[in-house]
């Protein structure tokens, strides 16, 4: 065969693959069963194993770990990833929000018990972190490299909510808190932008997404509504690498993704309707991960551009 033929076949097949890999993205598929979490099913997080946790798992109080190694999602419509109970959180506690510290502990938003926990994943031990009289109900965590985690902190029956940053101590054992802005809605999603220059804090009943702008230590300032909607709540979000901000559209059954300039570039849907939080995962970090409170289960669906927890 002649070399522009060999080259024009390889050039088609090239095209074909990647058409195809794009016609992929964005279909949501399964990754548990339904009914295996609790209507709490919330805190997706990928570790540094690619290993996926869940909270919530068959009763309130629980962390599941999803086994995700050879779960692909391409298969038959039965395959489902196996579910194993990971940790129990102490008497009265129930988790919200997870997030990987720089030593692989994972900090744990315990709504019903107004604090934070930490996990110690090597031995498996479960301790407070931080615990204030003046949280609400810590909800949704997120965590910059130097190892300063926000939390928003929604008081649902009065409709507003809290911002706080959480320093951790020299020795990492417990956290510092600071009151950031206590003149919000309903405080609910949270998420930095891959640089670290922004921080995302939406409301769930006010149905807004402000974005602040955040130095190195942690301080916020420059508030700016980045996005509002008409209908539906608003939950988890997250960033992939790019900037483009993925924000849980509770009720509707979607992921809308919005540019970092808040151009609204699509809205992908999912099988359930209640979905509460997602992350990113799989061994590229293109497998976006999403809790479905109404189906208390996972879905997945594949993205063109990788994203961290």
């Amino acid at each position: 065969m002649p070399l522009y033929r060999v080259f024009l076949l390889a050039s088609i097949l090239l095209l074909c693959s990647t058409e195809f890999a794009r016609s992929q993205n964005h279909i949501a598929r399964d990754v548990t069963a339904e009914q295996v979490f609790t209507r709490n099913c919330e805190g997706p997080l990928v570790d540094g194993r690619g290993r996926l946790f869940v909270v919530n798992l068959e009763q309130d109080g629980t962390i599941g770990l999803v086994k995700t190694e050879n779960f692909t999602g391409k298969g038959k419509s039965a395959e489902k990833a196996v579910v194993e109970r990971y940790a129990t959180l102490p008497k009265g506690s129930i988790g919200n929000s997870l997030r990987m510290g720089k030593r692989g502990e994972i900090y744990i938003a315990d709504f019903k018990g107004h604090n934070i926990l930490v996990l110690d994943t090597c031995r498996k031990e479960i301790r407070e972190y931080v615990r204030s009289e003046r949280f609400n109900q810590p909800n949704d965590l997120c965590i910059t490299s130097r190892g300063v985690l926000f939390a928003s902190d929604p008081n649902w029956k009065d409709s507003t909510g809290k911002l706080w940053r959480i320093d951790p101590d020299s020795l990492g054992i417990s956290g510092k808190t600071v009151l950031l802005d206590s003149a919000m809605g309903t405080t609910n999603g949270i998420t930095c932008s891959p640089d670290e220059t922004t921080l995302y804090v939406n409301e769930s009943i006010q149905r807004r997404v402000w974005a602040y702008s955040l130095d190195a230590k942690g301080n916020v300032a420059q508030k700016r509504l980045f996005a509002s909607f008409a209908d539906f709540g608003l939950d988890g979000m997250k960033c992939d690498n790019a900037g483009n901000l993925y924000v849980t559209r509770y009720g509707k059954g979607v992921i809308a993704v919005f540019s970092p300039q808040g151009k609204l570039l699509r809205e992908i849907p999912l099988k359930g309707k209640d979905c509460s939080n997602l992350t990113f995962g799989g061994k590229d970090g293109k497998t976006v991960y999403v809790t479905m409170q109404d189906r208390k289960c996972v879905e997945m669906f594949r993205v063109a551009i990788a994203g961290k927890q």
